[in-house]
């Protein structure tokens, strides 16, 4: 009771007691929202690679599927006793490392040009999409048809400039397959690359360009000091796509060449399918596939980690 006015005095309600935080919540919200995706990568990425690991250590092939003899790491001898190995990680280390400089300074110069106040512009950035657009069987098939040594484009383009005398064996040849190949890769990458660099670009504020001729500086300048600083998050992300879709790129290789010819254009993703499917040893052809994954995983996180060195020494040096 209210001892001035007799009233009876308000009782207080107590708030109801939240089970979650906001923060739970939103993290709970987020769960439910990635959980059919990522139970569909679990299903179709997950599951396979555990099922792969685990048969590099057994000795089984496709006559024997259902005879699981365990050899500990014996597939993992058998493949560096494999004088292919090496010769199969060099040829796609090299692959990558080409494909993907080339494909960057080419890439950053097509989007410094789209970028610009061209004419017919719009039409220029529809045009540069097809060959990414294109499937990549096609795509090898057009190429397979360029390079022909009888009819091809190619070398009659070469020998009517008389750059050539007798047409080249371009994907017979052992010092011209590997280039060939990367050449069919850089067409069709490149649009992706340039697209993805246009993108960042245009992200840049205008702002910057502006106060930078105020200041006097100059085209290089410009690029060297505000594009590439700016561009620094989008060229990790769209370079690190392309090393690992190089890194794992098959079809290109087993249309156009099959691995050959004498196993110049052999990677380890085809040395991995002819282990597995030609000579049917399952086992070896997962010990290749897990060692190609492991790396994947390390040329990925130093990757990664080169570029967390570098936004580090700035933060340093501001402090300072």
């Amino acid at each position: 009771m209210n001892r001035h006015n007799g009233t009876a005095a308000p009782v207080p309600v107590k708030a109801s007691r939240k089970w979650l935080t906001e923060k739970q919540r939103d993290r709970w919200f987020t769960l439910i929202i990635l959980s059919p995706a990522l139970i569909v990568l679990l299903f179709t990425i997950g599951i396979p690679i555990v099922k792969s690991i685990h048969m590099s250590f057994f000795d089984v092939t496709l006559l024997k599927m259902k005879e699981f003899t365990w050899n500990s790491f014996g597939n993992y001898q058998k493949m560096i006793a494999d004088s292919q190995f090496a010769s199969s990680l060099w040829t796609t280390v090299t692959y990558v490392s080409g494909v993907v400089a080339v494909q960057f300074v080419l890439g950053i110069g097509l989007a410094l040009i789209l970028n610009t106040n061209m004419r017919f512009r719009k039409v220029a950035r529809t045009l540069i999409l097809i060959p990414w657009i294109i499937p990549t069987i096609v795509t090898s098939l057009l190429w397979m048809w360029l390079y022909q040594p009888q009819y091809g484009v190619i070398n009659y383009i070469l020998k009517s400039l008389h750059l050539i005398d007798e047409p080249y064996q371009w994907l017979s040849s052992v010092h011209l397959a590997l280039p060939a190949v990367m050449i069919a890769a850089l067409w069709k990458q490149l649009p992706f690359m340039t697209t993805m660099l246009l993108a960042g670009m245009q992200g840049i504020p205008e702002d910057m360009y502006e106060a930078g001729k105020i200041d006097g500086a100059n085209g290089r300048q410009m690029f060297f000091y505000i594009t590439l600083p700016f561009l620094k998050h989008t060229i990790k992300t769209v370079t690190l796509i392309s090393i690992i879709e190089n890194f794992k790129m098959f079809p290109l290789f087993w249309v156009m060449t099959g691995g050959g010819p004498i196993n110049a254009t052999t990677t380890l993703a085809i040395l991995s399918y002819k282990s597995a499917f030609i000579e049917l040893d399952l086992g070896k052809g997962a010990a290749i596939g897990t060692v190609w994954l492991i790396i994947m995983l390390l040329l990925s996180w130093f990757y990664n980690r080169l570029f967390a060195i570098g936004e580090e020494r700035p933060r340093k040096a501001g402090a300072y």
